[in-house]
C-alpha cells in the first residue's frame, strides 16, 4: 500500500511539473507570401493561453485566438474564447500532440516550432487577469468577471497582451500587446502590435502599480493620454 502511495505522488508531482514546463511565453518566426517577416507568440499562464501572430516589422497585427487549457501527457487540449479569423469556433474544443523541452515547443500535426522567451519570471505580474473595476471620481465601480463580455490581460515573466471579447455574442473587440517590466512599482508596457491603430506600435506607457489582496491596482495614463484607475483580478 505505501509503495502505490509514493508511486501516485511521483506520478502527481510528473504531471505538475510537465504542465508546468509549457507556462511562459513561446515565439516563433515565419515568412507570409509577400516576403515579410511574421512573429506569432505564444502566452501560457496556468489554466489560459493567448496566440497572435503580427508583422515583426511594423507591427502590424494580423491574427490572434486563446482560451483556456489542459495539458494531460503531450496532449494539449483548448478551449476557444476568442478567434479574429474565425468566430464560429468559439466554444469548441480542439486536442494535438506536443513536444516541450526546456527552450523548444513542438507542434509535430502543423510542424510548427516555438522557441522559449521566458518562463513566466521575472516579471511580478504573470497569470491571467480579469479587469474587475475601474476608479471614476473616487468612486469604485465593480465588473462581474463571470459575464460573457470580458476584459483580460494574460502576462508571462516578459510578454503582455490584453484582448477584450464576448464569449456569448463570439464578438472581438480589440488586442495589443509586447513586452514590459515591473520595476520598483513601476510597470511599463512596450508596444509592439495593436489591432486597432498601428500607430501605437512602438510607444512605451509607464503605470503605477501594486498588488493589494490578490488585485492589481493600475493607475497612469492610456495610449490615448487618458487617466485610467484599473482593477484587475487573476482569473481562477
Amino acid at each position: 500500500m505505501k509503495n502505490i502511495i509514493v508511486l501516485l505522488i511521483c506520478t502527481l508531482i510528473s504531471f505538475g511539473v510537465e504542465a508546468q514546463s509549457i507556462v511562459g511565453a513561446w515565439e516563433n518566426y515565419s515568412t507570409s507570401e509577400s516576403g515579410d517577416q511574421l512573429k506569432t507568440v505564444v502566452i501560457f499562464t496556468e489554466g489560459y493561453q493567448v496566440l497572435t501572430t503580427y508583422n515583426a516589422t511594423t507591427g502590424t497585427f494580423i491574427h490572434s485566438n486563446g482560451g483556456s487549457w489542459i495539458l494531460k501527457g503531450d496532449m494539449l487540449a483548448k478551449k476557444t474564447e476568442f478567434d479574429t479569423d474565425n468566430s464560429e469556433v468559439v466554444g469548441t474544443e480542439v486536442s494535438f500532440k506536443i513536444n516541450i523541452t526546456d527552450n523548444t515547443l513542438e507542434i509535430p500535426d502543423s510542424k510548427l516550432k516555438f522557441n522559449r522567451i521566458d518562463n513566466g519570471a521575472p516579471g511580478k505580474l504573470q497569470g491571467a487577469w480579469l479587469m474587475s473595476g475601474r476608479v471614476r471620481d473616487g468612486k469604485t465601480e465593480t465588473r462581474d468577471t463571470s459575464r460573457p463580455r470580458k476584459t483580460m490581460k494574460i502576462v508571462s515573466g516578459t510578454r503582455f497582451q490584453w484582448i477584450a471579447y464576448n464569449t456569448e455574442t463570439k464578438q472581438f473587440m480589440g488586442t495589443g500587446g509586447g513586452t514590459y517590466t515591473t520595476i520598483n512599482g513601476v510597470y511599463t508596457e512596450n508596444i509592439e502590435f495593436f489591432s486597432k491603430d498601428d500607430s501605437r506600435v512602438g510607444m512605451s506607457l509607464e503605470f503605477n502599480f501594486k498588488l493589494l489582496d490578490g488585485e492589481w491596482i493600475h493607475t497612469g495614463f492610456s495610449s490615448k493620454g487618458d487617466p485610467i484607475h484599473e482593477i484587475w483580478s487573476l482569473r481562477s
